[in-house]
Formats: structure tokens, C-alpha cells, sequence
């Protein structure tokens, strides 16, 4: 849907922003193994898409957290490689999910840890099972080993390429948001990916309109310096997507 209230909504945050000229981005919030809405806000994208002159070149920038959580990682990773949005440039940011993830096929002690926020449901959608006789010390190790032999060689590829950050126009996309008062040159990976509090509490100009996900909101969070889309879809069923042309601002949600 696109509301009124998103109109008003944007309209408080800076309004001089702009992405270049010819150009629309849609901005993806977190997918979190959530296949059913992936599907549906790229049905969505697409309609509006239709409408938009043939010389318009159009980006899709998906802000990372595709596992985990919801039930079908392994899906919603197959459809980004298999399926992409026909016409569209297409970028994918690495969120702090996947760097878990990755982390854990390296390190089986960080097992517990991933599991406890949503390594569980990735497993499940790969069809890692560990018999509950083994030991629990020894589980963790077992789960690594199911994992990197059930992961497709495109999947391992698809989690080691991801970006940590992209910047159109005057806006900055990245997963988690930015340390205030560092350049986009000099962001550390562990701030772009998981920072919460030194961010979200900012009001400091940043120089570009940081886009980000990580950090759940009812509503797309709409701030002078910030624009928050993280609507918590695997349990909300709400994913939003963020239109960008020119200095237009709007919101579609599933």
C-alpha cells in the first residue's frame, strides 16, 4: 500500500535530498526468510515500476537480514539469485545475519549464539537435522559440517559477495547504520552492520541520508538524517520498500 501518512512522513525529513536525475531506487528492508513477502513486494515494485518511462534506469538495493528467523532462507536466497527484477540494477548489502552466518561455517563455537536469534529456522530451511543423540558439546560442530555440505556453492558465493554499503545520489545505504561523525570512507564493518544507539540516537547532519534496516519500527522511520524501513516482516508480515526519485520520497509495503 501507499498511504497518505507516508507523504507526511517524508515530508519531515530533508526534503533537498536527491538521487540523480533518471534514476528511481527501491530500497528493501529485511527479509528474514520471509518468501511469501519477498514475492509480494517484488510484485509490487513491478507494478509501480510499470509506469515509469522507458529511459528511467531503476535500482533495486536490498538491505541485508535474508536468513534467519523466517522459515525459508534457502528460498528467498534462491529467488534473488534465480529470479531478479527484470530491468533493474540490482544490489545486495550484507545485514549482521549473514555475517553470523558466515561466521558460524568458519567457527562452530559461535553456534549457540546464531541459533538462539534465528540460525534455528536457517538451518531448518536447508534440511540440517542432528540426531538429538548426539551430545550437546559436539552439536554445534555437527551443525557446521550439515551446513556446508547442504549450502549450494552459489548460496556460499551469493553470503561472501555481499556489500557492506552503496551510495546513490545523497543518500548512503547500508544495513545497521553509520558511527556519527566518521566519513563513509572510514565505517568500520561491525558499526555498519549492528550499531543501534550512537546512530539512532544521532542528530548530526552524517553529509548523506542514511537508509538503513536492523532495527525494527511499526512504521519506516523517517528522520532528518535518517530513513529507518525495518518493519519486522517475519513477524509483523509487513515488508516495506522504499521509492527514491529525484527528491520524491515514498513508501510499499507488503
Amino acid at each position: 500500500m501507499i498511504t497518505n501518512i507516508w507523504q507526511r512522513l517524508v515530508g519531515s525529513s530533508r526534503a533537498e535530498a536527491r538521487v540523480p536525475d533518471g534514476y528511481r531506487v527501491y530500497a528493501i528492508g529485511d527479509i528474514h526468510g520471509r518468501l511469501d513477502l519477498l514475492q509480494a513486494i517484488h510484485t509490487k515494485i513491478l507494478q509501480d515500476a510499470a509506469s515509469a518511462p522507458s529511459a528511467l534506469s531503476k535500482a533495486a538495493v536490498y538491505l541485508g537480514d535474508y536468513v534467519d528467523r523466517g522459515l525459508q532462507s534457502k528460498e528467498v536466497i534462491d529467488l534473488l539469485l534465480d529470479s531478479p527484477l527484470p530491468g533493474f540494477d540490482t544490489v545486495h548489502l550484507k545485514g549482521n545475519h549473514e555475517e553470523a552466518m558466515l561466521e558460524f561455517l568458519e567457527d562452530a563455537s559461535v553456534g549457540p549464539g546464531w541459533l538462539r536469534f534465528g540460525g534455528n529456522e536457517t538451518l531448518y530451511s536447508y534440511g540440517v537435522r542432528v540426531p538429538t543423540d548426539v551430545p550437546a558439546a559436539e552439536r554445534p560442530r555437527q551443525l557446521q559440517i550439515a551446513l556446508r555440505e547442504a549450502l549450494p556453492q552459489s548460496h556460499v558465493k551469493f553470503l561472501s559477495g555481499l556489500r557492506l554499503s552503496l551510495v546513490i545520489g545523497d543518500y548512503a545505504f547500508v544495513h545497521a547504520g553509520i558511527r556519527p561523525g566518521v566519513t563513509m570512507d572510514k565505517q568500520v564493518a561491525e558499526d555498519l552492520l549492528w550499531i543501534r544507539g550512537d546512530f539512532l540516537d544521532s542528530k548530526r547532519d552524517h553529509g548523506k541520508v542514511i537508509v538503513h534496516g536492523h532495527t525494527i519500527t511499526r512504521e519506516p522511520a523517517i528522520c532528518a538524517n535518517r530513513i529507518g524501513i525495518d518493519t519486522g516482516a517475519y513477524a509483523s508480515n509487513v515488508l516495506s520498500c522504499l521509492v527514491l526519485e529525484g527528491s520524491s520520497r515514498r513508501v510499499i509495503t507488503t
